[in-house]
């Protein structure tokens, strides 16, 4: 989906925490993952500011740097529905 809908402005960040930034060269190479991903190998920018302390969490951010919403947990982000909503917040719906 990001490889569609990057033209259209979706923009994503992978961002690792305290991984090594080698585990997670091999790991984005093996899963063939396209999106650019970050490594903060301490954790204290993503635990200390923005409140992640597990994996997998999602933010919502607007093109002003709003944050739309945030999830946690696992989700189909190759589900009709999810595609539906990705692209009514790239229209500004």
């Amino acid at each position: 989906m990001y490889s569609e809908l990057k033209g259209k402005g979706l923009e994503v960040r992978l961002i690792a925490f305290r991984e090594s930034a080698d585990l997670v060269r091999r790991t984005v190479k093996e899963r063939g993952y396209v999106v650019p991903s970050l490594v903060d190998a301490s954790g204290d920018v993503t635990g200390r500011l923005y409140g992640v302390f597990g994996p997998p969490t999602v933010y919502f951010v607007d093109r002003q740097g709003r944050l739309l919403a945030r999830g946690v947990g696992p989700h189909d982000w190759a589900s009709p529905a999810t595609r539906t909503l990705i692209e009514r917040l790239l229209s500004g719906g």
